[in-house]
Formats: structure tokens, C-alpha cells, sequence
């Protein structure tokens, strides 16, 4: 029976979904999209296979993106533009209004707007409120009227304060370009004599957004008219140039601000240093000098890193005269670093004599210095052959009590070992111990170099025993002593061989051992030498840049790092091989952006001349870590110098600034690298249109896939999942839905990864209908619909009103998904029970229960939550008995739920063993157990008892009251009333630190005001104002009110600016009830500042609000300020009463502002309202006492054609009028204005 009620139910199924598609269920694949949901066009089902997109060719996909944005292009904006356009006054003033509604106020009756009305509108929002967003709707509003009121006719002129505000504002809130135009207009006016700081602000804006073009311009334009640009604009300026190594631009900035004497400021920043480091690379050495002589009249000395600029300048050129005069000039003294460098370089170009007569002349000046300067010293000697001039050196050294290292032990050994001192050379060995120097690998180097080259060979051994001794090597076998040394020292062991002289003439010998038998190499000898005598000579001058490479080559990126620091203080400049290869290791490592920047300032060249692998690697470095600009202005310079960009760096660049959101800068990087055919790898294409669908720029996201799959880099179907998922991920499913559709028509088969996204995308964004029909179509093809989305379209499905829609979907989740039945089944009850359908909801749990053998405890609490949820109490207490009888425990949500009822019903007693059996299953805090009961508890009247004992048990088991235990007694205690109970646990919680929840308060509060403890309700308040808790719009409505009840008008005054001016107001404030009270009292200024709180709190308007507002001041005879109220309501859209209106008539006319009066008629009309016959009456009355019959007697037309009939003395008075001699003329003129009136009250008219 089971299994004919299944094939039946697949049958319905099949029959349902078969009729909505109208497809043949063997269809692979589908094109039932739903972008118009109205008008959906026809089905489209292509017979292919998954290997059909293996052969679809790429040329299938051209055009592709062109297709989807012309379907779709309405649906986004691309551009990301800040304005809205087309809008009316109306709605910026509405826009503003909802910012600061009293400085708009006195201008929704404007239809046109004078160039002080403008200024006093930007004037009046001018401060900054801090908040960015809100600043950034201000200004666009703002400028939308500045830009409305100009093209109001060719006359209009903004006044130049107005220029002046807008243009700062623009340029606060990034509006860069909108700034720029306004200024380029008033250039043309000659009005920009004051705008230092405004050009300041904007250039430093465009440079903060990678523009440095927009920037220069700028800055030209601003000196062009002989304005300053400030310090810190002068200083992000020369900062960016710098870092383009822009070296003539830099420079020419940088004399110009110490030109017009703001130098100083400048001069002790790093910026100093960098113009000057700059000028020094690129062989500048003169106008660096004189840029030191100009700094040097504010009386600021030259920094180390200024010395070491143009010191390493002055080597590059060989120049060393020059350094030393330039030295005295400035009296500088350099630090051991830069003396080295001076030193090591003379030494190398001009020998160590020469060197050591300019460490002299630097001594004299105040040099001091150090071991590394008499390494130098010596390492060059020795490299000369001249030994014993570097023991002078060494001699020298010592006796100023600085210790050798090990590179000076090194290059003594060389020297010596070269002039066949080889017993002195292990002398020096045996001294390294004295001076506590422990020996490295290339020290034993040496050694061996030099023993083989001595023909020393028992020595080797000695030495190659005690490097075995100091773990630098191992041995195996007694006889590999030879085969390693010679290892060591570079030659191949197999090689060379060491023979006996057998001939009595020794005509072979080369050398003897010990015993005087004649040995010779049998061997290459020549290279043989010449490979001991390279590494003792590699040995005398440290080479720093070949053991850099030598590390980046071997992975020791820390060590290379460490190299390059000890290189600097001896002197050594790094090669551009040694940089290149260190930075493109250093930005491929985890190795943070500090370090790469101190070793890129250690160059002594611009870093442009690094390679351009490198260069990639340094932008990749710089854009996944964030530092979006400096990427940017590699990158830039990358293309000026035409250098190679690789894809990678690219896609780097791209995600940085699209995350960054500079945008201006992200669609210069797209141009160059989409000309460049720039295709990214899937994870970084992935990322990518991630960002592009976050910023909507779902043009170049559609671009991009079009370009990947044309290109054909991956598997299209990769692709196309990566940006539909993403689409329906950033909420444009309907986008990603017309994407899938081209990509059908094309020929690319969609799988249900596709389908998927597609249906989860639009559960997501609440589109039921197209859930729905995407829904059937993928049933009716096979697909399988995911569970996660199911359980979400469940509760759509039934808010919808698809009841029958929503019970089949349960059925094929439970042929896929089985095992899930239950949260299937309770997904569908809680959206069936949401729509008082408890009835079905009631079935299906019965169903549940006959089908389903329970066994663990989430299925029991399941089906107790779901009767819960239909009422049915009955089923809840059987499954509850079963549950505890079987001990599978209660869930805290079942807990809860239970607690409520028994509570609710008044069964204390089974509210009290709910509580102890969850405490014996002990699944929950204690704590929790009881802050549910107390909860469920304080829900229902005279139940202090009941806590009482409660609070008992918890204070006898030793448990701590938390924030809920306390704020649940509270709110018990305040329904009960009783007063003294729920302040005493109020102050408690108060002091033990604990912050009362808004329901507490509240509840407290209006308990304490609506029993006349006013004096404890301001007691409360205070306290609350201490801590800063928000005042609700009850409390305030209750203190307020019992203020006013008191008599205490001024202390409610007072008591609402206190909460205004201390921040206390929360948002969505109601004041309505307030509002009412204070304008029956006459405070109408504090009535209208609530209002105003009100709107800036985004609070939902009453029109009653602003009816008592106008009445109030109508009564108070200030009717401009009520017809200003009455004009923003109408825009609002509220709708005055009736009683607004007449007394906003009757007041205008009573006034003599007749004109006014009738206005308000006429206003009344086009709302399609009817004025009332006094209204009516009023006007024409007042017209009539003005003896202005025309006008008198076209509103009683007016009022004729309402429906209301003109009172006996209006008729007589204007019958006299125009019956009179003098009025002949008006008789003529007034058309048969008698016959009309009296036909209008039942007269027939004279023939």
C-alpha cells in the first residue's frame, strides 16, 4: 500500500512539474531563467552532454558581455557615480531636511532660489558632523542645489563665500573631480585668491588616490595664481614624486617650498632625505650640495642619511676630493658607516696608502674609526701583496684596543699563506683564540688553500681533524681527510693524486714528507694554483653581495637580510644583481613590508633599476598587503620604462585597488592590462570578480569572464561558476540569471553548481516567484536541489501563498535527503503554522510521528517544538512523558517552551519539575535554567512568592545572580507593582557592575511614574544618566508626563535637554504624544526641536505632530513659521487635518494676508480636498471688507461649485455692493455675477 501511494505521489509530482515546464524530463540541461517573471521567454533546452563544452570552441563566447549588459544594464550602475541624477529641489531639500530639518525649514515654500539663499543653506550645514556617510549624502545634496540654483538663468551669480564652502566640502568628502570642475569655473572668474587651503586638501586627495597626474596639475594651476600650497601638501606631494622618481619634479618642489619659507617644517621629515638621496642616485651631486647649503641657513646640520647620500653619491663618481672639502665646508663629521664607505671605495680606486692618509684627514675632522675601518685597511694590503703593511694596520689596531673579527683574521692568513708564510698563518690561528674569535667555514677554507698551496699535506689532515672536532664537517673514513679537504677548497678529488718520485734524480719531486721521500701532483697543476690562489684572494676582501646571492640562492632569506646590514658597515655598496634576486625573494616571502622598505632605502640606486621580475614581485607584495598607492606608483613607472608586466602582478594590482575602492586608479590599471591581454589565474580571477561585484562593476566583471573564455585559460564552466556564484552572492541574481542564459544559448552546458547558485541567490533576495519557476524547472531535468536552499524556500514558499508547491518540495527533499526528514518536515510546519495554517501543520506532525522511529533527543525536541508551535498542548505532554521516561533530554529551546505554558496556565508546580529535571540532565548552566523560569515567571501576575523561593534555591546552592536572573526579577517585580522590590534589585544590579536591559528600565519606570513616586523616577533617571543609558521614548513620555501633572513645565523642558545634549535619545524616537502636551502648554520652541530629533533620528512621522505644531503658532500669531510647517508636511506627504487648514485660512485672513489665505484654497483643491464653507466664507469676507468684488466673487463661484451655499450676509453684502451707482462699471464687468448667485440658491434666470 506504502509503495502504491509513492509511485502515485511521483506521479503528481512529475504531472505538476511536466505542465509548468512543458520539456522533456530527459533534458540534460535547461534555459528557464526569470528575469521577467511576467513574460518569461520561451524554455530553451539544448540535447548535449557534459563533453560538449570540452569541444565548444572559444569564438562561441564573443560578445558575450556586450549581450548581458545591454539586457541588464538597468539593473546597476556601473560607474559607481556619487550623484543621483534628475532629481527635483524638492528632493534635496527632503534629503537635507532629514540631516538638520530646521535649517530647511524657512525653504520649502521657495520656488526659486537667490545666491544668499544658497549661501545660508551652506553656511548652515557647513561643520562636519563627523560621521562619513552622512556627510557624504549632505554634499551630494548640497552640490545638486548649488548646481540646480546656477542653471536657474544666465544671471544668476553664486556668491564667492558659496563657491568657497562648496568647494571645501566637496574636497572633504572625496568628491575630487566635482571640486576640480568648480574651481576650473572660477579660475576663469579671477575668485580663487583665497583658496590656499581648498587646492591643499585637493591635491593631497588625488594623491591619496594614486593620482599623482590630477595632483601636479593641481599644484601648477594653484602656484600658477600665486597661491601656497600647505606644509603637509608640500610633503605628500614630494613624497609621491620621490617614489616615481620623478627626481626633477621632487627637486623643483622642494626648493620652491623653501623659496617661499616653509622649509623649515620640512626639512628635519624623511622627505628631506629622500629628495636628496634621489638628486645622489641620479648623479645630482651639485644640486644636492646646494640643497644641503639652503638647508643649512635654517641651521639644521646634516643627518647621517644626508652625508651617506652624497657620500655614496661623490664614490660613484669617484670624486673623493670633492667629499672631503665637502665635509670641511659643512664641518660634518660622519659616522663610522659613512667613513667606511669613503674609505673603501678610495681603497679599491686609489690603494690603501691613499686611503689610510684620507682616515687621517677624516680623524682630524672628528672620524672615529673601528675595527671594520682597519679591516678594510688591511684586507687591501694584503690584496696588494703587501703583508707587512697590514700587520702595521693590525698593530695600529689593536692598540687602540679594537678586536679583529673574522673576516681581518681571514684575509691575514691569505696575505701571509701568499707570501709562503704558511707557519705565521696558523700562528694567526692560534691568536683568534686570544682574541675571542671563534673560526667559520671559510676561515678553514683558507687554511686549506694555503697548506695545499705550501704542499703541507699532514697539515691539511691536522686541520681537516680539527673541523670534524668543531661538528663543521663529518668523517667516515681516516683516508677521506685528502678527498674532503680538497672538496672544500673546490677541486674534484678523483683528479688528483699524490705519487711518489721513484727516480733516484727526485726529477718529479715537488715537495717532501717527513721521512724525505720526493712527492709530486699528479694533477692539472696550473689550475691547481690557480684555484688556491682565488680563494685566498676571494678570502681578503669580504665579497658581501656574493655571499647575498649565495643565501637568496640557498633559501636563507633572514640571513641574506642580515648580510646586507653587515655589508653597509663595511662600506660595500649592494650590487643590482644582489638587490634584485633579495627583493623578489623578500616580497615572495611572509617576510613583512618594514623590511623590504629598509632594504629598497639602502640602495644606493633607484630601485628601477632592479630587474623587472623584482619590480613584479615588489607590486604583488605591495597590493596583497594593502599599500595600494605605492603599487600603484611602481607599477606606473613600470610602463613608463615599458617594462614586462606579469599576469599575476596584474591581478595583484587590480584586487588591491578594487578592495581599496580607488577606483579612478583600478580603471587606468584595467585599460592597460586588458590591452595587454592580461588574463588572471582562477583563484585570482575569482577574487577579483568578488570585488568587481561588491563595487558594481559588473561591466568589467562580465568583460573579464567574456575575455577568460575566449582566451580559453581553464575550463569555461570554472569560470562561469566563479562569477555567477559571486553575482548571486553580492545580490544580482537577476544579472547572473540572464548571464546563465546567454552562456545556454552559446552552447556551454550548465551543471547544478550553476542551478544552485541560482536558486539560492534568489531565496536570498525574497524573489519567490523566480525561485519558483526555477525551482520547477530544475526538478522536472533531474537536478538535485540542495538542502541548505529548500529549508530556505520552505517559508517563502508558504508566505506566498504556494501551499501546494511548498508540500511537493518536501516530498523530493525526502527522496534525495532522507536522513533529514525531520528538519524538512519542521521547515515546512514553521512556515505552514507562520501562515495560520495549523490545521496541515498539525497532519504533518502526525505524520511525522506514525512514519518515524524516535530515537535521539534533537527528533523528540523536534516534534515538541513543532506542537508547540500548533497549540496542540496535548501531543506536547504525551511526547514529554515518552521523552523523560526514555531520558533523552530536553532541549534548552523545549525547555523554554514547556516553562511558558506551564507558567501561562498557572502550573507553577510543573513550571518547578521542568527546572529540576533539567538540572539533574545538567545540559545547562544552572544559572540558565533558572534565569528561563524566572523569565517565564516575571510574564505573570502574583508570582513573587514562587521567585522568592526561587531566588532562595539559587542563593542556598551558592550561585551568582548574572545580568538576566537580575533584570528578569526586575521585570516580575515592576508587573506585580510592587515598587520597592524592583528598585531594591535595580540598585543591586547596579552595583554589581551590571548593566539593567531597555525592558527593565522601562518596565521600573513607568511603574514608579504611574504610581506618583516622581521623586524616585528622577532618582532612576539620574542614576541612568550617570552611566549613559539610553532614555527610551516610553520613560521619557512617562517622566515628562508626570512632570506636566505637577506643574513642572520647565523642569520637562529641562529634563528633555538634558537627554538631547547628553545623547540619550535612541533612534527612531516617537515624540507624537510629547509634541501634543508641550504645544497645549506653549512651549512651542521645545515642541519643534523634538520634531527636529525626530527626523534626524529617522523616526516615523505623525501628521498630527505637525498639526499641533501650526495650530500652536497660528494661535501664537507666527503664521510664516506655521505656513513653513504646513509646506514640509504637504512634502512629506502627510495630510493635515482639517482643523490645520481652517485655522491655517481663517488665520491668514483674520491677518490681512488674504492673498495667502486664498492660496491654501487653491492648495486644498489641487489635493483633492474641499474646503470647508467657512473657509470659504472667511476669504471672501475679508476680500469683500477690502472691497474687492472680483476676487470676492470668484471664490463664492469656487465655493458654489464645492457644494456650500454663501450664509444671507455674504449674499446681501455683495448684492448691496453691486447694486450701487458708483459700482456700474463693476456690474459690467462682473458678467451677470447677480443672476449667477441667485440662480446658484434656486432663482431661475430672466430671459
Amino acid at each position: 500500500m506504502r509503495r502504491t501511494q509513492t509511485v502515485h505521489s511521483s506521479r503528481m509530482l512529475q504531472a505538476l512539474f511536466s505542465k509548468q515546464v512543458k520539456s522533456p524530463s530527459q533534458a540534460f540541461v535547461f534555459c528557464f531563467f526569470t528575469t521577467s517573471v511576467q513574460s518569461p521567454e520561451p524554455p530553451y533546452f539544448p540535447q548535449k552532454t557534459r563533453k560538449s563544452n570540452e569541444a565548444l570552441h572559444s569564438t562561441n563566447f564573443r560578445g558575450i558581455a556586450k549581450s548581458v549588459i545591454s539586457k541588464t544594464s538597468h539593473l546597476w550602475d556601473s560607474k559607481g557615480e556619487h550623484f543621483t541624477a534628475n532629481l527635483c529641489l524638492k528632493d534635496y531639500f527632503l534629503r537635507l531636511s532629514n540631516i538638520s530639518p530646521e535649517i530647511i525649514r524657512r525653504f520649502w515654500r521657495v520656488s526659486a532660489l537667490r545666491p544668499q539663499d544658497v549661501l545660508d543653506i551652506l553656511l548652515g550645514f557647513e561643520c562636519d558632523s563627523g560621521k562619513f556617510e552622512i556627510e557624504s549624502k549632505k554634499i551630494e545634496s548640497l552640490w545638486g542645489i548649488f548646481k540646480w540654483a546656477g542653471e536657474q538663468s544666465r544671471e544668476f551669480q553664486h556668491l564667492p563665500l558659496s563657491c568657497k564652502i562648496m568647494a571645501k566640502m566637496l574636497v572633504r568628502v572625496g568628491f575630487f573631480s566635482e571640486a576640480d570642475c568648480l574651481l576650473s569655473r572660477l579660475d576663469g572668474k579671477g575668485i580663487l585668491l583665497d583658496y590656499h587651503e581648498i587646492f591643499s586638501d585637493l591635491i593631497q586627495g588625488y594623491l591619496a588616490k594614486c593620482d599623482l597626474e590630477s595632483a601636479m596639475l593641481n599644484y601648477n594651476r594653484m602656484r600658477t595664481l600665486g597661491l601656497l600650497p600647505s606644509v603637509s601638501c608640500y610633503q605628500s606631494l614630494i613624497d609621491s614624486l620621490v617614489q616615481m622618481n620623478e627626481t626633477k619634479l621632487a627637486y623643483g618642489a622642494f626648493m620652491d617650498m623653501i623659496k617661499v619659507g616653509i622649509g623649515r617644517s620640512v626639512v628635519e621629515k624623511s622627505i628631506y632625505e629622500n629628495v636628496l638621496r634621489l638628486l645622489c642616485i641620479d648623479g645630482r651631486i651639485q644640486e644636492a650640495r646646494n640643497l644641503i647649503k639652503s638647508v643649512l641657513a635654517f641651521g639644521i646640520e646634516p643627518s647621517n642619511a644626508v652625508l651617506d647620500a652624497i657620500v655614496g653619491g661623490y664614490c660613484e663618481k669617484k670624486d673623493y676630493d670633492d667629499i672631503l672639502s665637502f665635509l670641511v665646508e659643512i664641518r660634518g663629521v660622519p659616522d663610522v658607516a659613512i667613513g667606511n664607505k669613503f674609505i673603501c671605495s678610495l681603497s679599491r680606486s686609489f690603494g690603501a696608502e691613499r686611503a689610510n692618509e684620507l682616515m687621517q684627514e677624516l680623524e682630524r675632522l672628528g672620524f672615529c674609526p673601528n675595527e671594520i675601518t682597519f679591516a678594510i685597511l688591511i684586507g687591501q694590503t694584503c690584496f696588494e701583496g703587501s703583508v707587512r703593511k697590514a700587520l702595521v694596520f693590525l698593530s695600529e689596531m689593536l692598540s687602540r684596543n679594537l678586536k679583529p673579527d673574522v673576516h681581518t683574521c681571514n684575509t691575514l692568513m691569505s696575505g701571509l699563506f701568499k707570501d709562503a708564510l704558511w707557519k705565521q698563518s696558523l700562528d694567526v690561528l692560534l691568536e683568534m683564540k686570544d682574541w675571542g674569535v671563534m673560526p667559520n667555514l671559510s676561515t678553514f677554507r683558507v687554511l686549506l688553500a694555503g697548506l695545499f698551496k705550501a704542499r703541507q699535506f699532514d697539515e691539511v689532515k691536522t686541520i681537516i681533524g680539527e673541523m670534524a672536532d668543531r661538528s663543521l664537517i663529518q668523517l667516515s673514513l681516516p683516508e677521506d681527510h685528502l678527498s674532503i679537504a680538497l672538496t672544500l677548497v673546490g677541486l674534484d678529488s678523483q683528479a688528483m693524486k699524490v705519487r711518489r718520485d721513484n727516480d733516484l734524480r727526485f726529477s718529479k719531486t715537488q715537495f717532501f714528507d717527513d721521512l724525505g721521500n720526493g712527492l709530486y701532483l699528479e694533477t692539472d697543476l696550473d689550475g691547481f694554483e690557480k684555484t688556491m690562489v682565488k680563494v685566498l684572494d676571494d678570502a681578503m676582501i669580504p665579497d658581501f653581495n656574493s655571499l647575498v646571492l649565495k643565501s637568496c640562492t640557498d633559501g636563507d632569506i633572514k640571513v641574506a637580510v642580515e648580510m646586507v646590514d653587515e655589508m653597509a658597515q663595511w662600506g660595500q655598496p649592494l650590487s643590482t644583481s644582489s638587490a634584485s634576486l633579495l627583493v623578489g625573494k623578500l616580497s615572495a616571502s611572509y617576510i613583512n613590508i618594514k623590511t623590504i622598505n629598509s632594504l629598497l632605502e639602502k640602495m644606493n640606486f633607484s630601485i628601477y633599476r632592479l630587474d623587472q621580475g623584482a619590480l613584479n614581485k615588489l607590486v604583488q607584495k605591495y597590493s596583497r598587503r594593502g599599500c595600494a598607492c605605492r603599487a600603484k606608483l611602481v607599477f606606473d613607472n613600470m610602463i613608463r620604462m615599458k617594462l614586462e608586466i606579469e599576469d599575476e602582478t596584474y591581478s595583484a594590482i587590480l584586487i588591491s585597488l578594487c578592495k581599496k575602492g580607488k577606483l579612478r586608479s583600478f580603471h587606468h590599471c584595467w585599460l592597460v592590462a586588458r590591452n595587454c591581454n592580461w588574463i588572471p589565474e582562477l583563484k585570482d580571477g575569482k577574487a577579483l570578480l568578488d570585488c568587481l561585484c561588491q563595487r558594481k562593476l559588473l561591466n568589467e566583471a562580465l568583460e573579464l569572464l567574456e575575455a577568460i573564455l575566449t582566451k580559453c585559460c581553464y575550463k569555461p564552466l570554472d569560470a562561469s561558476h566563479a562569477l555567477i556564484e559571486k553575482l548571486c552572492c553580492r545580490g544580482f541574481t537577476s544579472i547572473a540569471d540572464v548571464l546563465a542564459k546567454e552562456l545556454l544559448k552559446r552552447g556551454l552546458v550548465l551543471d547544478d553548481v550553476a542551478y544552485n547558485c541560482l536558486l539560492g541567490g534568489f531565496c536570498k533576495e525574497k524573489k519567490v516567484a523566480e525561485a519558483s519557476l526555477l525551482m520547477d524547472a530544475m526538478v522536472a531535468n533531474n537536478f538535485d536541489l540542495p538542502l541548505d536552499v529548500s529549508l530556505q524556500l520552505f517559508p517563502q514558499l508558504c508566505k506566498a501563498g504556494k501551499f501546494e508547491k511548498a508540500v511537493l518540495l518536501k516530498e523530493i527533499c525526502l527522496k534525495k535527503h532522507s536522513s533529514d526528514q525531520l528538519s524538512v518536515s519542521c521547515a515546512l510546519i514553521n512556515g505552514l503554522r507562520k501562515q495560520g495554517r495549523v490545521g496541515e501543520a498539525s497532519e504533518l506532525l502526525d505524520e511525522i510521528l506514525l512514519k518515524q522511529q524516535l530515537s535521539d533527543k534533537e527528533a523528540y525536541n523536534t516534534l515538541i517544538e513543532g506542537y508547540y508551535q500548533v497549540n496542540d498542548l496535548k501531543k506536547v505532554g504525551e511526547l514529554l512523558g515518552v521523552e523523560i521516561r526514555k531520558n533523552v533530554g530536553l532541549s534548552p529551546s523545549s525547555y523554554r517552551n514547556l516553562v511558558q505554558l506551564a507558567c501561562a496556565a498557572g502550573k507553577f508546580s510543573a513550571a518547578l519539575s521542568l527546572k529540576e529535571h533539567m538540572l539533574e540532565e545538567n545540559s545547562l548552566p544552572h544559572i540558565a535554567v533558572y534565569n528561563i523560569l524566572l523569565f517565564q515567571l516575571s510574564l505573570v501576575a502574583n508570582t513573587a512568592r514562587v521567585v522568592d523561593t526561587i531566588v532562595n534555591e539559587i542563593q542556598n546552592k551558592g550561585l551568582q545572580f548574572d545580568a538576566v536572573t537580575y533584570n528578569a526579577i526586575i521585570k516580575g517585580a515592576s508587573y506585580s507593582k510592587d515598587v520597592s522590590r524592583s528598585l531594591r534589585y535595580l540598585k543591586t544590579m547596579i552595583m554589581q557592575g551590571f548593566r539593567p536591559s531597555n525592558r527593565s528600565l522601562r518596565k521600573v519606570m513607568i511603574t514608579l511614574c504611574c504610581l506618583g513616586e516622581l521623586e524616585k523616577a528622577l532618582e532612576l533617571s539620574q542614576e541612568m544618566e550617570s552611566r549613559g543609558c539610553i532614555h527610551g521614548s516610553v520613560i521619557q513620555h512617562n517622566i515628562v508626563e508626570a512632570l506636566l501633572r505637577t506643574g513642572k513645565l520647565q523642569d520637562a523642558v529641562k529634563f528633555l535637554d538634558r537627554m538631547a545634549s547628553k545623547g540619550l535619545i535612541p533612534e527612531n524616537i516617537s515624540y507624537d504624544s510629547l509634541i501634543k502636551r508641550l504645544c497645549q502648554h506653549g512651549e512651542l520652541e521645545k515642541a519643534s526641536d523634538l520634531l527636529n530629533i525626530m527626523i534626524k533620528k529617522g523616526s516615523i512621522l505623525d501628521s498630527t505632530s505637525f498639526d499641533h505644531l501650526i495650530m500652536g503658532f497660528c494661535t501664537n500669531n507666527n503664521l510664516d513659521t506655521a505656513l513653513d510647517f504646513h509646506s514640509e508636511m504637504l512634502c512629506r506627504n502627510l495630510i493635515p487635518s482639517s482643523k490645520t487648514w481652517n485655522i491655517l485660512v481663517s488665520s491668514f485672513s483674520e491677518s490681512g494676508r488674504v492673498v495667502e489665505a486664498e492660496r491654501l484654497l487653491h492648495v486644498m483643491v489641487q489635493r483633492g480636498e474641499t474646503p470647508s464653507r467657512e473657509m470659504y466664507s472667511s476669504v471672501i469676507n475679508k476680500y469683500r471688507s477690502e472691497n474687492n468684488l472680483k476676487k470676492a466673487s470668484e471664490l463664492l463661484e469656487a465655493m458654489q461649485q464645492s457644494g456650500h451655499q454663501p450664509d444671507f450676509e455674504t449674499h446681501w453684502s455683495l448684492i448691496s455692493n453691486f447694486s450701487s451707482p458708483n459700482k456700474k462699471d463693476d456690474r459690467s464687468k462682473s458678467g451677470g455675477f447677480l443672476s449667477k448667485l441667485l440662480s446658484g440658491i434656486g432663482f431661475a434666470a430672466k430671459n
